[in-house]
């Protein structure tokens, strides 16, 4: 299990590691080293000879400074290039290494030649506020150059905590990361910026560190079916929504819940849709949401495991009436519920406390709309909003994009999907794969264990390329992921 931090947290471990007698410059020393020892088998790789080290003027530009030195000794050849040095003693002394070991020191970023890699050392962990526009063209012209691009601790730019570029960050090809992962890596823009993660884990944890979430596993395997099941054995799950101008929602839910194993599946929409679905899922049951009685939506309820709802529901007066009936319906019983689209823009405009075994999967969009922010304020700080939206509603939560977090009793960070996952649908998808997986296995399956077969279901679509992914093919990629495949 990989355990995320806050920076703040990494920062006051790394002090309390020096207030025990360690030297701030040794462990400077020791982190320079690992990464050139790394960085000498990567660049073979790459068939790499020449690196330019840019270096900015706080600490993480004294590890940018040692590890060049570190490079020239292995025969590389090395030149950096530098801001002005700040006030650390450290950096002052890994200054002084590197021109002892004959690197050559550069003013600025005014490249002499085109290089092979380029390190990126100009900021790290603490950096907290907007680019000015030096810095901002110094980045630009870093992301121009053709080589490998290396980012020490994080992309310069990046906040290492909530994956947001302050105005623009370095797009690095590899990251290596200091003593631990941190949020920003993973969620937001991160996954962007950062290419592929190397932890350098180098003093022991000590009991004060505490981390803010851990990473979804990259690989789920479900318990295998007894022999004796049937369809009853596997979950019925109901689909609620489609409004009689959206259907195709309800059916890729249905759909993805039948992939994921459900042994039964119900849509209840407007009647309109129900030829088409019977025509592409005939094992797909229907009721029309307009038929149905008090009596009969309660007893439809107790019937089945588990229940999505939202899909395709609308926002007119109509879709509202039948929200306020359902939920009204649904608080009378304790069953698995999952809230998503149109019936998450209800609950923000009828706010209340929902139970446990309520879970619930904005995008960023539908969490503005449910904390009266704006996209911008949630994107900002993905960590905080997801505690946010649990502290106001209860519930388990989804906040769904790149790098979606997965708040229960505790944080995830799911780190697999990718961009072509990002089309409509995908949702609705995520939705049915909840509500069928809770219905087979009740409490041996957990919420991140599903988003990760999700993600894991469109990156094997992606295989193929990510342009182009639509929804309504990830049936067959989940019946591959749900049976290890």
């Amino acid at each position: 299990m990989q355990q995320v931090y806050h920076s703040r947290d990494i920062q006051a471990w790394e002090q309390r590691w020096f207030a025990q007698g360690n030297s701030s410059y040794g462990l400077m020393q020791q982190v320079a080293w690992a990464i050139a020892q790394q960085l000498t088998l990567l660049f073979a790789q790459h068939k790499v000879q020449s690196i330019a080290v840019c270096c900015g003027s706080g600490n993480n530009a004294g590890d940018g400074y040692l590890i060049a030195k570190y490079l020239k000794q292995d025969g590389f050849k090395v030149s950096i290039y530098a801001h002005a040095l700040g006030a650390s003693h450290d950096l002052h002394a890994a200054y002084q290494a590197a021109k002892d070991s004959a690197v050559t020191i550069e003013q600025g970023f005014d490249f002499k030649q085109p290089y092979d890699a380029y390190i990126d050392a100009l900021f790290g962990i603490g950096l907290n506020r907007t680019l000015s526009e030096e810095w901002q063209q110094i980045i630009e012209h870093i992301n121009q150059q053709t080589g490998l691009k290396i980012a020490i601790d994080v992309p310069s730019g990046l906040n290492a905590n909530t994956g947001q570029p302050l105005t623009c960050a370095v797009m690095a090809d590899h990251t290596f990361t200091v003593l631990g992962l941190k949020a920003g890596l993973f969620t937001g823009k991160g996954k962007a910026y950062c290419g592929q993660i190397h932890v350098i884990d180098l003093i022991p944890h000590d009991a004060a560190l505490t981390p803010i979430a851990q990473l979804c596993p990259n690989t789920m395997t479900l318990s295998k079916r007894q022999a004796f099941g049937h369809k009853g054995s596997y979950g019925h799950v109901l689909v609620i929504g489609g409004h009689a101008q959206m259907g195709g929602a309800v059916i890729m839910a249905a759909e993805a819940a039948f992939s994921a194993g459900a042994g039964k599946v119900t849509i209840v929409c407007d009647a309109k849709h129900h030829s088409a679905i019977l025509a592409r899922s005939p094992n797909i049951m229907l009721r029309d949401i307009d038929q149905l009685s008090p009596s009969e939506r309660a007893a439809l309820i107790n019937e089945v495991d588990a229940i999505c709802f939202g899909m395709g529901l609308g926002r007119d007066v109509w879709a509202e009436a039948q929200y306020n009936a359902w939920m009204n319906a649904l608080a009378l019983v304790q069953k698995i519920v999952v809230l998503d689209a149109d019936a998450l823009w209800f609950l923000a405009k009828h706010p209340k406390k929902l139970t446990i075994g309520t879970y619930l999967t904005p995008h960023p969009g539908e969490a503005a709309t449910l904390l009266n922010s704006t996209v911008q304020d949630i994107e900002a700080d993905r960590v905080a909003a997801i505690y946010a939206l649990q502290q106001r509603y209860g519930g388990a939560w989804v906040l769904k994009g790149a790098g979606s977090l997965i708040l229960e009793q505790q944080l995830w960070i799911c780190p697999l999907g990718n961009p072509g996952m990002g089309t409509g649908g995908m949702g609705d998808v995520l939705a049915g794969m909840i509500a069928s997986l809770k219905a087979q296995l009740q409490d041996h399956i957990q919420l991140q264990h599903i988003v990760t077969l999700h993600a894991q279901a469109g990156d094997l679509l992606a295989q193929h390329g990510e342009r182009g992914l639509q929804a309504q093919h990830m049936t067959q990629a989940i019946y591959q992921v749900v049976n290890g495949e």
